[in-house]
């Protein structure tokens, strides 16, 4: 088999956080965690691709729209503490 692509799908909100934080990776000398230069390929594919298919990262509200993703996918610790609660009783 030779070279297949790999498709990976993401949700907007995974995708804007990522792309966010690949831009910070890429604006970043972070050498001693990527040691081999081959990594940079596709970080950059990625990054990349994320840019083209997102447009809000050059609209003004950026930030707030970032942040709002960010919080949907942290999870929510009263969630977690109530499945605990509810595996006790």
């Amino acid at each position: 088999m030779e070279n297949p692509e790999i498709i990976i799908k993401l949700t907007s909100d995974e995708a804007l956080v990522l792309s966010d934080w690949l831009e910070q990776v890429q604006m970043t000398d972070l050498s001693h965690l990527v040691g081999d230069a081959a990594v940079w390929a596709p970080l950059h594919r990625i990054a990349g691709t994320l840019d083209k298919s997102l447009p809000g990262i050059f609209a003004a509200d950026y930030a707030e729209r970032l942040e709002a993703a960010r919080s949907r996918l942290r999870p929510d610790l009263d969630d977690s503490a109530s499945d605990e609660e509810g595996t006790d009783t």
